[in-house]
C-alpha cells in the first residue's frame, strides 16, 4: 500500500482548535447541549474535544456520550461474520437537547444514517448536527452534509483515508490517504522503469 499523509500533527491540532471555537461560537457554555462520538472511531474525536474545550477554552461541564451504531447500520445482515458491538455509553439524557454526533471520517453517509435511528432510541433531541474530521465529499451515497468540518479530502473508490491518533499506533495525530496497489498498479510501474 502507498500511503501519503494529508494531515499532520500541528494540521490536526488546528483544525480540533478551530472546530472547539466553532461549537463555542454556536453552543456557548453547552448547558442544553450533549456530544455523541460514534462508536468506535468517532469517540476518538469526541475525546480530543473535549480535552481542547476543557482545557484551552475552560468550558467547565459539557455532557457527552459514545453511542454504537452497529445493529442499526443497513447493512449488517448482509455480513458473512458475526459482528461485534462496542459499548454505548448514554447516560446523559438528550430530550429536547442539541446534539452534535461526532465521527472521525464522513464517507458513504450511511453510517450517520445509521446514527440518526439509533438517536431516537435515547429521546428526541430538539435539534442534531453532525461533526466530523474528514468529508469525503465525492463518496457519498445518501444527501447528509456535516454542519462542522476538519477538512474535505477528494479520493477515488480505491483510496481509503486513515484517522490515526496518538494512543493508537502512532506518538502523533495524522491523517493518512491509502492507495491500494493493485495488478494494473504493478505493471504500469514496471512500464515505466
Amino acid at each position: 500500500m502507498m500511503q501519503k499523509v494529508l494531515l499532520d500533527e500541528n494540521k490536526v491540532d488546528l483544525i480540533l482548535h478551530r472546530l472547539s471555537c466553532q461549537l463555542i461560537e454556536r453552543h456557548t457554555d453547552f448547558s442544553n447541549t450533549v456530544l455523541v462520538g460514534l462508536q468506535p472511531r468517532g469517540v476518538y474525536l469526541l475525546d480530543r474535544l473535549l480535552t481542547t474545550l476543557t482545557r484551552f477554552y475552560k468550558v467547565p461541564s459539557i455532557a457527552s456520550g459514545k453511542m454504537d451504531i452497529t445493529f442499526f447500520r443497513d447493512d449488517f445482515r448482509r455480513n458473512d461474520k458475526p459482528l461485534t458491538a462496542n459499548t454505548s455509553q448514554m447516560n446523559v439524557p438528550i430530550e429536547g437537547k442539541s446534539v452534535v454526533l461526532i465521527d472521525d471520517v464522513l464517507y458513504t453517509g450511511r453510517s450517520i444514517r445509521a446514527a440518526l435511528t439509533a438517536i431516537d432510541t435515547y429521546g428526541r433531541p430538539e435539534s442534531i448536527e453532525l461533526l466530523v474530521l474528514i468529508d469525503r465529499r465525492f463518496s457519498r451515497h445518501l444527501p447528509i452534509q456535516p454542519d462542522y468540518l476538519g477538512a474535505q479530502i477528494d479520493a477515488v473508490e480505491q483510496e481509503q483515508v486513515n484517522v490515526i491518533w496518538a494512543d493508537e499506533q502512532n506518538n502523533s495525530n495524522v491523517v493518512f490517504l491509502e492507495k491500494k496497489e493493485t495488478q494494473n498498479n504493478v505493471k504500469e510501474a514496471s512500464w515505466n522503469h
